[in-house]
């Protein structure tokens, strides 16, 4: 028979107070020869998320019944969400990376996915130490884990809306990106380089 839970059973399973999703901290790198203050991007990345994934399922009809088998995984796009400061470099930045993709004018742009194609990483905070520290024991711990995403590049750089009835605001907008793959990078081994 089971075990009655607590309030001090949960308090122990409870790691570290659990992990705050307004802990964290996005690196971003860009293409060359693009302008690009990484960070300041550090700062005024708003919101970001941790990866999510799809396996499908394929069914298999067999007399009568349907088999379920793992088939292909896909990853979703991943969004970031920027505050806009008024020398709009973190906005000219994505919109000149888009461009670099496929240009304005004639829809030209790089042929050679290396020329475009970056990666990012995701930091999850702890509550301890600075973002630089290497331990990972409960609370103490800067980095609880890190995803890097691989080969990622934008395909929607969102609009900015303006109105005389936004006061008491400061603009932001959003970048969705492509992503091919990602690595799951965890406890110690998630300190930054």
């Amino acid at each position: 028979m089971a075990r009655l839970k607590t309030i001090s059973d949960f308090k122990s399973a409870l790691k570290g107070g659990g992990a705050r999703p307004n802990l964290f901290e996005v690196e971003l790198t860009l293409p060359d020869g693009i302008s690009w203050d990484g960070d300041i991007f550090k700062y005024l990345c708003k919101a970001a998320a941790l990866p999510a994934s799809t396996i499908a399922s394929i069914d298999v009809p067999f007399r009568g019944r349907t088999f379920k088998v793992a088939g292909d995984r896909t990853i979703d796009v991943w969004t970031v969400t920027i505050i806009n400061d008024e020398d709009f470099k973190l906005r000219t930045a994505f919109e000149e990376w888009t461009q670099l993709i496929a240009k304005l004018d004639n829809n030209l742009g790089a042929t050679q996915p290396e020329s475009y194609m970056k990666t990012a990483t995701v930091y999850q905070l702890g509550r301890g130490a600075d973002i630089n520290s290497t331990t990972n024991a409960g609370s103490d711990s800067s980095i609880l884990a890190a995803y890097k995403f691989i080969d990622i590049f934008p395909t929607s750089v969102s609009d900015i809306a303006l109105s005389y009835e936004s006061s008491d605001t400061i603009e932001e907008f959003t970048v969705e990106f492509q992503v091919q793959s990602y690595e799951i990078i965890s406890g110690t081994t998630a300190a930054k380089a």
